[in-house]
């Protein structure tokens, strides 16, 4: 039998802003070698924004969930969350506590980065 501690999944969902970094030579800048630097206070507007939403449980995460870009987060789509929250949890019980290899959706990430 699960203990109640067992049994609790957390959920977060947080907005992952991303950048375009500058590269060295677009940073670079004339000066002497005694001179102190020069401090930047121009703030860069991030290049884009997407939504994540992650479950864990006390032995670790569950899910990572990267909402596609145009996506809202709607009924129908946390609905599909759930079910595979749902999933995961069956094949993590029915494996007496460890995930099977490739069953965390983390490697959605690499996914999300390909297209």
């Amino acid at each position: 039998m699960l203990s109640c501690r067992a049994r609790l999944v957390t959920m977060d969902e947080n907005w992952l802003y991303h950048y375009d970094s500058e590269i060295k030579q677009q940073s670079m800048e004339w000066r002497h070698s005694g001179s102190p630097h020069r401090k930047k206070f121009r703030v860069q507007k991030s290049a884009g924004k997407f939504l994540s939403s992650i479950f864990w449980d006390q032995d670790g995460i569950l899910l990572i969930d990267y909402l596609p870009k145009g996506q809202t987060i709607n009924a129908e789509y946390y609905s599909l969350l759930l079910v595979q929250l749902k999933d995961i949890l069956k094949e993590k019980r029915r494996g007496a506590g460890s995930l099977p290899r490739g069953s965390c959706s983390c490697t959605k990430m690499l996914r999300l980065t390909e297209h």
